[in-house]
């Protein structure tokens, strides 16, 4: 751990000495670029009272300079803004190992209540696994992410997912910036749900005349005021006049529909560019895993690079944005009816690449998800990637639960090769839950590609479903029980769909003591009827005489509670057999609830 705090802390540093550099050379060009416009309306001044053309030169020559020098202040701002974004990066990594705080959003809106398994599990909310392992920042991203988390993949995809994460896991620059271009991007659902409005949308034409008066009216708006300064009588000058309003009178007709184009957020163009700058670094990086390979493939061809089109799209929103400007508007269009060129030329990028951005923010968002996972493996290295079988091994290795701290976690070692379901027993507070909970965890994120919290472990890639968390449905208008009977009814169905992993925690709590026996026991042997394969908890004893006639497909495990010097004492560890030990009664006598 010190090691990866030390490299974080040293990115950091550097992060921070890059943002004190590119803020110093802001501000000096900031003071650079006020001298040269005081400059530039001093020449200006001086042309009107003296007349005299060099003052006229000079200023303009000062005004190129400082739009120069904009251009370069903004680039540099970028950056600035960039590397600072690194430093927030950093100081969070380590405030989240440090155990201070958990800065990163929870996914709470994705909170399933009858999802197989996330629910039960804490996948989404405040300190959910969804918060310790996210950093998405775009939508799509986060999207992705959540989704991922919710589903199981095969065998190949799981293979392929895990050289990707190895890899990204030590590319930590690489994943850094990419995540900062990310987070100064801002996105959100509105604006992406727009985009992909605007790319469905239909494509507004306009007529060959309307093409030809275009390029035509432009030139000849020239030569006639080139005529007219040449010596030429004020009828050139009247015609050139009566060409410019013309031209604002077809710009005014084309209004409507190039309003429509433009996306309601006025930093499109912005969050465009930050799409083409993540999506350009992914371009230039060498990968070796063959996941990575093909994501980078699919955002080029022989003839189309995404980062390059994305930028340009960017450009035309940006151009067509600068419409809002009424002064400047008005003289662009008046002259060279240049929106409307800006406007077509946008009709060109959405009829030859639209079909292509869904799939090309979809790369994006795929490398926010592997890049989530490779942060999550490279702050914890002890973890280890799964051998993944289809012969039905499952076989966990130390296994514990990847967000309890490893200096007071427990680990435990599990073997579902043999006997295919575990009954397990044990006192309150004595680990059960938490036992279920670290095999759900981990088999799911096994199942995705991820390192899980074992030193080693086998699975076959399989559906997870798990019952330890229904309540009364007000909504539904059904009692716990009904609610816990659909959901056993569900896992029934699914257990014949494929290779299904099952817990269970303390079932059937809504009937009397006889019926939930005999419920519980019937629920084990239709589960090991269908070859399941998981672990059920249970206070009553007598269901662990199942195993007595099905000793090839069943076990009996326990977590013990001991007395010691008059208090309770639990080791956390799992035993084979049946629980022994009691501390229900001890616990009340010592509260003085009896």
């Amino acid at each position: 751990m010190k090691e990866i705090l030390a490299s974080y802390q040293s990115l950091q540093q550097k992060n921070n000495q890059d943002y004190l550099h590119y803020k110093k050379r802001y501000k000096l060009i900031g003071g650079i670029r006020l001298l040269v416009i005081l400059l530039f309306f001093y020449l200006l001044y001086s042309f009107i009272v003296n007349d005299t053309k060099a003052d006229l030169y000079f200023a303009a020559i000062a005004l190129i300079v400082f739009l120069v020098f904009v251009k370069v202040s903004g680039r540099i701002s970028f950056k600035r803004k960039l590397s600072k974004t690194l430093v927030t990066i950093n100081a969070d990594e380590l405030s989240y190992l440090n155990k201070d705080s958990i800065p990163f959003e929870d996914g709470s809106e994705y909170i399933e209540a009858k999802h197989p398994y996330s629910f039960d599990l804490d996948f989404f909310g405040k300190h959910s696994l969804f918060q310790n392992m996210n950093r998405t920042a775009t939508y799509i991203g986060k999207e992705r992410l959540a989704f991922r988390l919710k589903s199981i993949l095969k065998k190949d995809e799981i293979l392929e997912n895990q050289n990707a994460i190895k890899e990204l896991s030590e590319r930590v620059e690489f994943r850094q910036y990419t995540y900062a271009l990310a987070k100064i991007s801002n996105d959100n659902k509105a604006l992406y749900n727009d985009l992909l409005s605007w790319l469905k949308s239909s494509i507004s034409k306009q007529s060959r005349i309307g093409k030809l008066f275009s390029i035509i009216s432009p030139i000849v708006l020239v030569v006639l005021f080139v005529i007219y300064f040449s010596g030429g009588s004020i009828l050139y000058r009247s015609l050139g006049i009566t060409l410019f309003f013309i031209n604002l009178s077809v710009l005014a007709s084309h209004l409507k529909a190039i309003r429509n184009e433009l996306i309601n957020d006025s930093k499109i163009d912005e969050i465009l560019k930050n799409y083409s700058l993540i999506i350009q670094s992914i371009e230039n990086e060498r990968f070796s895993s063959p996941k990575l390979i093909k994501l980078q493939a699919s955002l080029r061809n022989e003839t189309i690079e995404a980062s390059k089109q994305i930028k340009h799209l960017s450009s035309l929103f940006s151009q067509l944005d600068s419409l809002q400007n009424l002064v400047g508007a008005l003289l662009m269009n008046g002259i060279a009816l240049y929106h409307l060129h800006v406007f077509r030329s946008l009709m060109k990028w959405k009829q030859d690449h639209s079909d292509l951005v869904v799939e090309w923010l979809g790369v994006i968002a795929e490398f926010e998800v592997l890049g989530s996972f490779a942060n999550f493996s490279f702050n914890n290295p002890d973890f280890c990637f799964p051998e993944v079988n289809e012969e039905g091994k499952i076989a966990f290795t130390d296994i514990g639960h990847p967000l309890i701290d490893a200096k007071s976690r427990v680990d435990n070692t599990v073997d579902f090769s043999k006997e295919k379901f575990i009954i397990l027993t044990g006192s309150n507070m004595s680990g059960k839950s938490t036992f279920l909970r670290s095999l759900g965890v981990n088999m799911v994120l096994a199942s995705i590609g991820s390192p899980i919290c074992a030193s080693k472990a086998t699975i076959t890639p399989s559906m997870v479903w798990v019952s330890m968390r229904l309540s009364d449905s007000l909504e539904d208008n059904e009692s716990y029980f009904f609610a816990e009977v659909k959901r056993l009814k569900e896992i029934m169905i699914h257990t014949e769909e494929g290779p299904s992993f099952i817990l269970l925690d303390e079932i059937l709590r809504g009937t009397n003591s006889d019926d939930k026996r005999l419920g519980t026991v019937e629920v084990i042997k239709k589960l090991i009827s269908k070859n399941a394969v998981g672990a059920i908890a249970t206070h009553d004893l007598e269901v662990c005489l199942t195993t007595e006639e099905y000793p090839e497909k069943l076990t009996n495990k326990c977590f013990e509670v001991e007395i010691v010097d008059n208090e309770l004492h639990f080791d956390y560890r799992l035993r084979e057999g049946i629980c022994k030990n009691k501390s229900a009664t001890f616990l009340m006598e010592k509260m003085g609830v009896i």
